[in-house]
Order: C-alpha cells, then structure tokens, then sequence
C-alpha cells in the first residue's frame, strides 16, 4: 500500500511539473524566436492551443510569430539586390558588417537570414557614407518637416509671439477612409471598424466638428475616452471592398511655453497626477537597470526637471536617429530595441524619453495622431511633461532640435508643439469603444484604426487607410 501511494505521489508530482513546465515554456515563447526556432515555436504554442482553444495568451503569441514574418519578408539575395545600383561591388563580408552594427536589420527565422521590409530604406539613415553615396547618385532627398521648421517657425518668432498662449490658429477639413480588401471575410458577414476621431478641450485643440459618415448608425465615443474613435458597422458584400469614411473639420493652434527652471515648483508627490504619470507601464515604460543609469548618467547631479527634461531631449537628438519602425506589436520592450539598436521612429524615441524621463521621477504622458503640415502629413508620436505650477507642456523628441542660431527656435519642439497636430491619443493602450473582441493590429498607439469580424481581427495586410486635408480660413477669436 505504501508503495502505490508512493507511485501516486511521485506520478501526481510529475504531473504538476509538467504543467508547469508547459506554463514555462508559454511565457518564454520568446526565447525559441531569439534563437530563430520559429517552426518549432509555432509547433509547441499550436500544440498548447489545441488543449486550450480559448486561451487568449496564446492566440496572441501565435499572431505575433505571423507578424513578424511578415515584417521580414526579404532574403539576403533581395537585399543584394536593392543595394546593388549603389554597391556593385558588394560582398557578404559588407552585408554582415552592417548587420552587426546594427544598420542592416535582420533576423535569423528558422536558419535563413530575413531582412526587415524597410531595412535598405533605413540603412541609408544610419549608415553615413551609404547616406552620401545615395545622394551623390538621387540628389539630395526633400524633408517636408525640415522645410516647415526652417521657413515656417521663424517667421512665428519675428511676430513676437506670446508664451504659452496659443497662436495662428487653424481649421482643416480631415476626410478619412479605411478600405478592406474585398473577400477578405466572407459575403453577408459584419465589419466592425473604428476610425481614429480627435480629443478636444485643450487650448491646442479646442473645437471638432463632426460632418457626415459613410454609414447611417454610427458611434462617437465620448470625449473624455483616451484613444477617441469612430465606431461604424458594416456588411462585406461578394467582390466589393467594404468602405468606411468619415468627415470633419477641426481647430488647431500652436503653442510656444519657453519655460525655465526658476518657473517650476517642488512637485507634490502625494498627488494622483504625480503618482500615476511617474509609475513605470510594462512593456513600454520600464525601469530597467540599463534605462535608470542611462538617465542617470544623463542628468548627473541636475534636479531641475526643466534641466533634466533639456538633457534627455538632447541626448536622444544626438544619439537616436530617426528609421523606420517594426510593427510595435512584435517588439517585447521597445526602449530596450531602441537602445540595443541605437535608432528608432517618434513613438520608439517618445517610449525611451518617458521611461528615462519618469524613471527619475519627472511626470510624463503619451499623446499621439497624426502631423498635418502644409509641406507633409504622417503618423506621429510625441510626448506632454508636468510640471508642478505650470501644468502639461508639449516635448517632442522626434521632431529634434532646429538648425537654428536663435536658441527659442532651435528648441521649440523641447516646449512648444505648431498648429499642424490632430491629437487622437492622451495615453496609449487604452480600450476603445465600444470594446473591441479580438486582439488589436496596434495594441498600444491608435492612429490608422481598427478592423475585427466575427472569426478574428483584420490585420493591417487586408486594409488601407487614406486621409485627405483641406486648410479652411480660420474663424476669428
């Protein structure tokens, strides 16, 4: 008797440690990816999944393993063959120094070497001489944000503009459609889409006017909803893409704070605000040992927030190129990629300053849509910093410091924000209404919108997006 309960014993003990072992290797799905075993990863998560059809973390890996080898569709041939106009002499020694220094982005699936979809594009960013031999070949290429800054805010500053009042104020008409792929669901079956709406009632952005949509019964989320959408339903009809539109004209206006250090008071650390805007937001706000003593470094003895503030701004202006980023969904921690890759696009480079900046107790939030300047339009991503006495000011990191002599130009995107920002998002991460069922194509930022159907998510693969402006007189105050 003793014996079978020792049997039993040993048997419901080697039960236990299999499952937990089958927990284990659930939560480190990454380490197969990091070695390239995606076949095998896949094999083991879609095993467990076959056990557990409803389990969501899985579901989620899986999808995650599917984007990513789509966000590395290239061979090493391919690139060759991208690079050969400006390299034709090129080996595969060049390729991989250039991958070991973190210019030609690749990745090991499954034994073969896969490039990211704009790994040449950004190449070109990071790589200097590269750089220069493209542009001995093209001429040099237009930067539609680099003409704005150098011709548009200096004239702001010849009118003596006020700080932080708001000034040049604009309306502009948004039309923005979303378009899925036709037969990408089955004819009769519901769409669900959000579209990206504005947040209103900050003195930047203090007025939205809603038009019209391309259907009848659609659903305006509340304004105080911190990723603001659109919501609209629609059925998939055989060999027709299905369309959502929407129309609207929003206000906009610039502002400039020109704050010092003597303008900020002591911050009161009791505060909710001071509590939840300097806490650390796994995955993307982290306070790693690498994140704290880099800020540290950083700053040095300074205490001053608005100093502080200035020094990350500038170390990221000097050591963070802008490249063109992975999906973030498919990126574990994204100021530890920007920091191990030493480059990033704005929401890379805005998730490295607030993690930096809150990590030394600065209160700072996420705010993102979209960049509608006259030269150029883009999504883009930027951050607002607290400071006790003054309140929310605007710090973008990508936008950097203008090539400028007049120190209030240079820095006018270290403290001030143009009139050109359609601001959808105050945080990132955030639920939408109405909920949406399935996993998100962007779980953390929300500025192109959203696609679901009853059997899942539409990824970013089966749809567009298009936004069309139109600059209207703005209304006199």
């Amino acid at each position: 008797m003793k014996l079978l309960k020792g049997v039993f014993f040993i048997g419901l003990a080697l039960l236990v440690f299999a499952c937990q072992s089958r927990k284990e290797e659930v939560f480190n799905y990454q380490n197969y990816l990091s070695q390239g075993k995606f076949k095998e990863a896949e094999s083991r998560l879609s095993e467990q999944l076959s056990d557990d059809p409803q389990n969501n973390q899985l579901i989620i890996q899986l999808e995650t393993i599917r984007r990513i080898r789509k966000e590395f569709p290239y061979t090493r041939a391919d690139v060759k063959e991208q690079l050969h106009e400006y390299f034709p002499d090129l080996t595969d020694e060049d390729l991989t120094q250039w991958e070991n220094a973190r210019q030609l982005e690749m990745r090991v699936i499954d034994g073969e070497k896969r490039y990211f979809s704009r790994a040449v594009s950004n190449f070109f960013r990071l790589n200097e001489t590269a750089g220069k031999i493209r542009e001995e070949k093209k001429g040099k290429a237009y930067d539609g944000v680099e003409d704005f800054q150098q011709t548009v805010i200096p004239q702001w500053f010849e009118k003596a503009i006020e700080p932080r009042k708001p000034f040049n104020p604009q309306r502009i008409k948004v039309n923005y459609t979303i378009t899925l792929d036709a037969n990408a669901v089955p004819a009769g079956e519901l769409v669900r889409c959000w579209l990206p709406y504005p947040r209103t009632g900050s003195q930047r952005l203090p007025k939205v006017e809603f038009l019209e949509a391309s259907q009848e019964d659609y659903t305006i989320a509340p304004n105080e909803t911190i990723q603001r959408t659109v919501y609209m339903e629609k059925k998939a009809v055989e060999g027709e893409k299905t369309v959502f539109q929407i129309s609207y004209i929003f206000e906009t206006a610039a502002q400039w704070f020109n704050i010092k250090p003597e303008d900020v008071k002591v911050y009161d650390k009791n505060s909710e605000l001071y509590k939840k805007y300097t806490a650390e937001r796994l995955p993307h706000i982290v306070f790693n040992d690498q994140i704290k003593s880099l800020a540290k470094n950083i700053v040095g003895n300074e205490k001053n927030p608005v100093k502080q503030v200035e020094m990350l701004y500038y170390w990221i202006n000097d050591n963070i190129p802008w490249a063109g980023a992975l999906e973030y969904s498919v990126m574990p921690c994204i100021p530890c990629y920007v920091l191990e890759n030493m480059h990033g696009d704005c929401g890379m480079q805005t998730f490295l300053f607030l993690s930096m900046a809150r990590s030394l107790d600065i209160p700072c939030k996420w705010q993102s849509g979209w960049y509608l300047l006259p030269q150029t339009k883009n999504l883009h991503d930027w951050a607002e910093v607290y400071y006790e006495g003054v309140g929310w000011v605007p710090v973008d990191p990508s936008f950097k410091l203008i090539d400028s002599e007049d120190q209030r130009i240079k820095e006018f995107y270290l403290n001030g924000l143009d009139c050109y920002r359609l601001v959808v998002n105050d945080d990132f991460a955030c639920e939408l209404v109405p909920p949406k069922k399935f996993y998100r194509s962007e779980p953390f930022d929300f500025q192109r919108g959203e696609l679901e159907w009853e059997g899942g998510n539409l990824y970013f693969d089966t749809w567009d997006y298009h936004l069309e402006l139109e600059y209207l007189p703005a209304t006199e105050n």
